[in-house]
């Protein structure tokens, strides 16, 4: 690996309560950035301690799953973007297998970057990181895509 590669890597955090979903996801990041190093949560409580915990490194993204125990996707968006938050212009892509207008306008609400109806196939999944990851987002307005569509 090269020093370049090394000053480059993409810092990824996935938060999803499903593990088959979670090791769909790093297989295809691994395959679009082998470079990119992937934080999973299996909540949005672990996701929070992650995030504010002074030792860790921050992320250039976040994916975030709405429906998780404890803490779900929604809660957890709201603190990322709550008012003494640090974390406000951190790109969090939320992901869902629903399409449902109101929970997309809800998360658009809380500040979500961008939302995402949970790819069906492989390809999909490698096409939708690829994009997100690449996505200049501080020059870009919020978006909605479902990848199924597509």
């Amino acid at each position: 690996m090269s020093l370049e590669n090394n000053s480059t890597q993409r810092r990824i955090y996935l938060a999803d309560d499903d593990m088959d979903d979670r090791a769909l996801f790093a297989e295809a990041l691994s395959q679009v950035d082998p470079y990119a190093i992937l934080t999973e949560a299996e909540d949005g409580i672990f996701l929070m301690d992650l995030l504010n915990n002074p030792n860790s490194r921050r992320p250039d993204i976040v994916f975030l799953d709405i429906n998780m125990p404890r803490c779900n996707g929604m809660q957890c968006l709201e603190m990322i973007r709550g008012e003494d938050s640090i974390f406000k212009e951190l790109p969090v892509i939320i992901l869902s297998t629903s399409s449902d207008p109101s929970a997309v306008q809800k998360a658009f609400d809380l500040g979500a970057s961008f939302y995402v109806v949970k790819p069906a196939t492989y390809n999909e999944i490698k096409y939708f990181i690829d994009a997100l990851i690449k996505f200049d987002w501080f020059s870009h307005m919020p978006k909605f895509a479902d990848f199924r569509l597509l």
